[in-house]
């Protein structure tokens, strides 16, 4: 297979770049070794940053952030909530530091104003009494896989390839070129090999185990952060806490839930990237400063997702800066390879754009980057994966009839079988359940898939999509990739919602007894 350009790495960033290039009417494969988002771009908090977080220790990445949020709430309203947010200090936190925020701000000419406690009050009712400071920024929540499904919906429109479930294992280089890619499809163990004039490393927290295969040597920081996803939404804008950052210090609203976060733990390397319960414990410790009635809250579950962070002579996570880079390894002596890493959620549309100037460049062609001015489009493959949409869409189309699969975040039979029916027209291998939680709100509620995964495994089996036992081993996955998420949270309601789940799966399917894999 030849493509102009070949991309490693499905996640905001890849998808971005996919759409860039093809706006400018180049060439371009996509190749991923999950699904879409499986990186850091699915394990952040949906934070579209207004800059105010980094204007005391990384001004450059503020401003950064500042300016493409901005472009963002215009060119891709469909993904934002602009909820607004708030930066409170509480009794015991450092005035100095409070009362330089604004300056700080200023400075970088990211918006900010004072607000007095009566209105923090009025504004956010779950907030802690014990305020010393609170400003309002213009924070706001994106969604980050309705971003990703949107960019690669219009690429492949556009004619982008795109591969998922393809994991690079080689790649063939001459004196100074990278001739071909070799990428296995881990479902069926085949083996393809693709021919491009420019490779592209988008890979994440993997582009050092990528650049390797070309004889790159890549040094990459792997910083954890875990979050905690809350049973409903807790407040209506972004509750930031107003000191350097730490953990347990951001409060994101996002559809129906909030998500709270963030730790970072430097990681040896990739293999163990979990959330633990004394993690979890600790954020809703900090969190509660915030806001006290954070330990009676119910959180569903909790995840991790690692930083793409370039090694540095800083080994503190949190000090090493959220800029991106892009590395021309021509240095290296590949004069068609270059690795995108970095940055921030909120900055991969300009990530995309100066690799896609650059790769341009590379391939002799006077291009001009249209993502700056041109809206991202909704294509039909992103709309499911918003909170709150499907109640909204049901009781619009009047279809009584059209069942509902999943109770939490009420989702009808029609809309897991429209995201089915384009996944197969997509892809040569039937779609397992965790591509539709990617795509849907399967499995994100309360119950955390335990009753719409079996109804939607039943409507699969229904249009003949499973066959013999592969409905009970694919619950099994799933279920047990949900389970790895809820543990860290398991108290009160959420330890009754586990033992229920428990008790129907291995009474009912033995799901005890089938083999994970």
């Amino acid at each position: 297979m030849q493509t102009q350009v070949l991309i490693i790495g499905g996640g905001c960033t890849g998808t971005g770049l996919a759409r860039d290039l093809a706006l400018r009417g180049i060439d371009c494969i996509l190749v991923e070794q999950r699904d879409i988002n499986a990186g850091a771009s699915g394990g952040n908090h949906g934070l579209l940053h207004s800059g105010a977080r980094y204007v005391s220790n990384d001004p450059h990445s503020a401003v950064e952030c500042h300016a493409e949020a901005e472009l963002l709430k215009q060119l891709a309203p469909q993904c934002i909530e602009d909820t607004g947010g708030l930066f409170i200090a509480v009794q015991g936190d450092d005035e100095r530091y409070i009362s330089d925020f604004q300056s700080c701000c200023d400075r970088e000419g990211i918006w900010c104003r004072p607000v007095d406690f009566q209105e923090a009050g009025e504004l956010e009712p779950r907030l802690s009494a014990k305020l010393i400071g609170a400003y309002a920024v213009r924070d706001a929540s994106v969604d980050p896989f309705r971003l990703s499904l949107e960019n690669i919906g219009q690429a492949m429109e556009l004619g982008a390839g795109y591969y998922n479930r393809h994991r690079v294992i080689g790649m063939k280089a001459g004196s100074c070129l990278l001739h071909s890619v070799l990428i296995r499809n881990v479902s069926s163990g085949e083996d393809l090999e693709i021919e491009a004039e420019v490779v592209i490393n988008a890979s994440g927290a993997w582009a050092g185990q990528v650049a390797a295969l070309a004889g790159i040597s890549l040094e990459m920081l792997y910083s954890k952060g875990t979050l905690l996803v809350a049973h409903n939404r807790l407040t209506s804008r972004v509750i930031n806490r107003l000191r350097p950052p730490s953990d347990g210090d951001i409060l994101v609203p996002g559809g129906t839930v909030s998500i709270m976060g963030t730790t970072s733990l430097q990681l040896p390397d990739l293999r163990d990237i979990r959330p633990t319960r004394q993690e979890a414990r600790e954020m809703v410790k900090q969190g509660a400063a915030m806001l006290p009635g954070l330990p009676d809250t119910r959180f569903t579950r909790a995840y991790a997702g690692v930083r793409p962070l370039l090694k540095s002579d800083d080994a503190d996570g949190r000090a090493v800066s959220r800029g991106f880079a892009l590395i021309d390894h021509a240095r290296d002596g590949l004069e068609n390879f270059l690795t995108v890493s970095g940055g921030k959620l909120t900055t991969f549309r300009l990530m995309a754009e100066k690799a896609a100037d650059l790769t341009a460049q590379k391939l002799g062609l006077r291009t001009i980057c249209r993502t700056r001015t041109e809206a991202l489009p909704e294509t039909h493959i992103g709309k499911w994966s918003e909170g709150g949409r499907s109640p909204r869409a049901w009781l619009s189309s009047g279809e009584a009839a059209d069942h509902i699969l999943c109770e939490c975040e009420m989702v009808p039979r029609s809309h897991f079988v429209q995201v089915l029916d384009d996944l197969q027209s997509r892809q040569a291998e039937t779609p397992d359940l965790d591509q539709l939680r990617r795509r849907t709100r399967l499995g994100k509620g309360a119950c955390q898939g335990a009753f719409c995964s079996v109804r939607v495994t039943g409507v699969r089996y229904e249009l003949g999509a499973l066959k013999g036992d592969q409905g009970r081993r694919q619950l099994k996955n799933f279920l047990q990739a949900r389970w790895a998420g809820q543990q860290p949270v398991l108290w009160g309601a959420q330890l009754a919602q586990a033992e229920l789940s428990e008790g129907m799966h291995c009474a009912v399917f033995g799901l005890e007894m089938e083999p994970y894999s």
